[in-house]
């Protein structure tokens, strides 16, 4: 059926160039599991993510750190439950009511994959690795007056580095799932084009699956600020959407192919809520009512859930409902005592965009559109820095 398309402007869908999926891996060290979830699709609100996560805690009986649901962000697929935050500055754009019956298929979709995944479990080995592609381009456009949009701008802050899992068979050394993490929007398409495709990292996922027989769970970056080098085209023809294999898929194998193994692996989880100034002139929907609160002076607050994942002492993942510029996951990968330090963003939720202090001087879309004031990049480089300096301490 045609579906409301989440990403530019209000339409339907009229076809389907490349099928949209969940991919899910399941782990257990033992004394714990955790559900990874990436979801060919633009945005959730962290609303739905709850609703969700209930499921996911009353049916397998963990907790909310162990289930991160992460989407890729095609703007080229269905939406999926309340609109959230972008109904405050978009709201014209949202005078439909979403499809509940498609949320709840995209929800039991969900749940079946991750019994699925329990169930096919088997001893594996993991390994991890850094990879490289120039698959990326900062978008932050801006001409000799100063004025900034959307666009490409090759003199802009970018972040390149693939960050990668890979989760062997022990009996056999055939790969079981792989996970690549890299930050690039999935906007190779336009508002023109009217037929659902995972855009940029479905195709990327769709690829390297056929190299290596297992499933790719891409996980977008902090793509706040970053496009694809070919975007906002009307077709996948015009888009240039095949030579993303090339540029980022064979990438992302070569990374795999030079994983280092890890030994026996141990889970640690932890989450946080960063509490930040909320902009003065931008509005709230009950949808969020649970991530905001006044402070004693009356002043609005955000609160930004931050979860982490520590595996051994060497990976250390940090996640977030953001659309984060590149410079600030740069910055606390720079810092963090782990050498593997990712950054999974849009992840349980979107909370919109959080630029750095320095851009938020400029003009343009996201510093217009975005709930945070300039102290957020600060108070959210602070907290996640501190919490990753105390985990090496636990040693």
């Amino acid at each position: 059926n045609s579906q409301q398309m989440l990403g530019y402007q209000a339409r339907k869908s009229e076809g389907i160039y490349d099928s949209i999926y969940h991919r899910i891996v399941v782990m257990d060290d033992g004394e714990s599991q955790f559900f990874l979830v990436s979801t060919d699709i633009c945005l959730i609100s962290p609303s739905e993510y709850d609703r969700v996560k209930e499921k996911v805690e009353k049916e397998f009986g963990i907790s909310g750190d162990q289930f991160w649901w992460s989407v890729t962000h095609t703007h080229s697929a269905p939406e999926v439950g309340p609109p959230g935050l972008p109904e405050v500055f978009l709201g014209n754009r949202y005078e439909h009511q979403y499809n509940r019956e498609y949320s709840d298929f995209v929800a039991d979709e969900l749940l079946a994959g991750i019994r699925e995944a329990r169930a096919a479990m088997k001893p594996a080995g993991i390994g991890v690795g850094w990879g490289y592609s120039r698959a990326n381009i900062n978008r932050r456009a801006r001409d000799v007056e100063g004025n900034t949009r959307l666009g490409m701008n090759p003199d802009g802050p970018v972040d390149r580095r693939i960050g990668v899992l890979k989760l062997k068979d022990q009996q056999t050394g055939k790969p079981i799932a792989q996970i690549a993490n890299y930050a690039i929007h999935g906007t190779v398409m336009s508002g023109e084009n009217l037929l659902i495709s995972g855009d940029a990292p479905g195709v990327v996922s769709e690829y390297v699956e056929k190299k290596t027989g297992a499933p790719l769970l891409f996980i977008n970056g902090a793509a706040g600020n970053i496009a694809p080098i070919y975007s906002v085209y009307p077709s996948p023809g015009a888009g240039h959407l095949f030579e993303v294999k090339q540029r980022l898929g064979n990438r992302i194998l070569e990374a795999l192919d030079e994983v280092v193994e890890e030994d026996e692996i141990k889970f640690g989880f932890g989450s946080l809520i960063v509490e930040t100034p909320r902009k003065n002139d931008l509005g709230w929907t009950e949808d969020l009512k649970n991530y905001t609160r006044k402070s004693g002076s009356g002043e609005d607050h955000v609160l930004l859930p931050v979860r982490f994942l520590k595996l051994n002492d060497r990976i250390g993942i940090w996640s977030a409902p953001l659309e984060l510029f590149c410079e600030i996951s740069n910055n606390i990968r720079d810092r963090s005592p782990f050498p593997y330090t990712f950054y999974f963003g849009y992840t349980n939720g979107w909370l919109g965009y959080m630029l750095t202090e320095k851009q938020s001087e400029y003009a343009g879309y996201q510093p217009m559109v975005s709930p945070f004031t300039p102290a957020a990049e600060k108070h959210l480089t602070e907290a996640v820095s501190s919490y990753f300096d105390g985990e090496l301490l636990k040693k």
